[in-house]
């Protein structure tokens, strides 16, 4: 995959509308994930169809985007940014419209499939396409816009649903994300260089695509169905089989080949925990507010809000603290350097040439694309702290949330929601630049892919580890699951991997900026 890299109309080397691109798609990407949940029963009358049946609405969505991941990232690797980008949007929000206007179950189910095929896609592109638009030194903010808006995307997304189907029905549930979608277009088409088509995928890619597909569907229904009763976990045995014959195959072996040889396997596990931790504890806390607290849909709705509240506030924060270098100043050139672009400067002026300073060796994108220059540590020598100490304040947010009893107010459980959020925030954008600047170039979209996997794989697995945990026990048992995954994923990250090593069959031109 080619990144968008920097634009001639940005001295600094900085492309921030690419980054707007990736924020807006993943907010409604992420939106997409729960707002037709308050929708079901509407759905099922409307369409005079079982409850069981309605329910598709939402796994026709969910199973895909999980699903198609890794095949995604492996295609996008050789494809174009751009035509990615418009194709992968228009086909999200022609989905959407379809969506809205169907008939019957079966036209909203195909309607749905599609759309989280292009989800799936969507994705996959949001942190490459943040990653690709800045230096090394803006990583951290960069990633900071699709790490926060995206959860905010999904915790909101009940909401802004309840809202719609109170109004206007139903139909504009899926209606709601045209003008993003329209939107992220248009930006995406004036902002993103054109570098190439979209290459079809061949009868070996489809195949592994087929594999891995059916094995993640499997496994994440498994899980879905699971806390409707504990026999359906065994479901996920199936899952064995195709995925572990395309781990052994030519389409699974580079995708762990990189992993290992980048030393991403353990901030892979940290994105798991920290997902898992999270999806249980929101289960948890709201399933508690309205059965056992006996507090309203309304004051429950506010109540959780606190935590994408906090969210919001600490997530450019802590892009901005990861993008600090370590002695407080930005990396500046040598003064030969700075004389002789000045006088460059001037000649040009003189002559009428448009004047664009030429980077910092190491810290602007055009330096990364020469062989030979790697970013320096100063580029990423504080995103490991900030996000070891985002993933500490969710798990201490979530530790204060264990002894959660009727006995407290919504302001009891709010403060220590935004607390969580905090953390949360701080740890987003930094997380993944950890993980994405560590990836090799032209492995990008497939690193991406498999944080999206974990990311994806932790919000199913969250509440349904936490049904089968307090089956018979209340929800302590659930929310001690999920301080004790979200406290699992400080040491992950903490620790450093092995230093990254060469994987063969990639170039090395862009060397990781920081060990994940």
């Amino acid at each position: 995959m080619t990144h968008p890299g920097p634009g001639p109309d940005r001295p600094d080397g900085d492309r921030w509308l690419p980054v707007a691109v990736a924020g807006l798609l993943s907010f409604v990407a992420m939106l997409d994930m729960n707002i037709v949940n308050v929708a079901l029963a509407d759905i099922a009358d409307g369409l005079h169809v079982s409850a069981a049946t309605a329910q598709w609405a939402v796994l026709g969505y969910q199973l895909p985007v999980v699903a198609l991941l890794l095949p995604a990232g492996r295609w996008l690797d050789g494809t174009g940014t751009r035509a990615a980008v418009l194709a992968a949007t228009a086909g999200f929000g022609l989905s959407s419209a379809l969506a809205a206007a169907a008939p019957w179950a079966p036209w909203l189910i195909a309607a749905r499939l599609a759309q989280g095929a292009c989800g799936a896609v969507l994705f996959v592109l949001m942190p490459v396409l943040a990653l690709g638009s800045v230096r090394p030194g803006m990583r951290g903010r960069a990633m900071s816009v699709p790490a926060t808006l995206g959860p905010l995307g999904a915790v909101t997304g009940p909401a802004v649903g309840g809202l719609l189907l109170d109004h206007l029905g139903w139909r504009a549930v899926f209606l709601v994300k045209l003008p993003v979608c329209a939107l992220a277009l248009a930006l995406a088409w004036r902002a993103l260089p054109r570098d190439g088509g979209l290459r079809p995928p061949d009868r070996r890619s489809v195949a592994d695509a087929l594999l891995v597909a059916s094995g993640v569907a499997v496994l994440l229904l498994a899980l879905t169905l699971a806390a409707d009763g504990p026999a359906w976990s065994l479901l996920a045995v199936a899952a064995l089989p195709p995925l572990w014959w395309w781990l052994r195959g030519p389409g699974g072996r580079p995708v762990t080949g990189v992993l290992r040889a980048a030393g991403l396997l353990r901030a892979h596990a940290a994105v798991l925990a920290l997902a898992a931790g999270f999806a249980a504890m929101h289960y948890v806390v709201a399933l508690h507010l309205q059965r056992d607290a006996d507090v309203s849909a309304t004051t429950t709705g506010l109540t959780l809000l606190a935590f994408p509240l906090g969210m919001a506030a600490a997530g450019p924060l802590g892009g901005r603290l990861a993008d600090l270098p370590r002695s407080g100043r930005r990396p500046r050139a040598s003064a030969p350097a700075r004389l002789a672009d000045l006088l460059r400067s001037r000649l040009r002026l003189r002559a009428g040439v448009s004047v664009r300073p030429r980077p910092v060796a190491g810290t602007g994108a055009e330096g990364l694309a020469r062989p030979g220059l790697r970013p320096r540590a100063h580029a990423s020598a504080r995103t490991r702290p900030v996000a070891v100490t985002g993933a500490l304040v969710t798990a201490v947010g979530l530790v204060l949330l264990v002894p959660l009893d009727t006995g407290w107010s919504p302001a009891d459980v709010a403060w220590r929601l935004a607390l969580a959020g905090v953390g949360m925030g701080l740890n987003g954008g930094p997380a993944q630049a950890l993980v994405l600047g560590a990836a090799p170039a032209d492995r990008a979209a497939t690193v991406g892919a498999t944080v999206q996997l974990a990311r994806g794989l932790g919000f199913t697995l969250g509440p349904a580890l936490a049904t089968a945990a307090g089956a018979g026990t209340g929800v302590t048992a659930g929310l001690v699951l999920a301080a004790t995954a979200a406290c699992l994923a400080v040491p992950l990250l903490a620790l450093p991997g092995r230093r990254p090593s060469a994987v063969p069959g990639t170039s090395t031109d862009a060397a990781p900026a920081a060990r994940p």
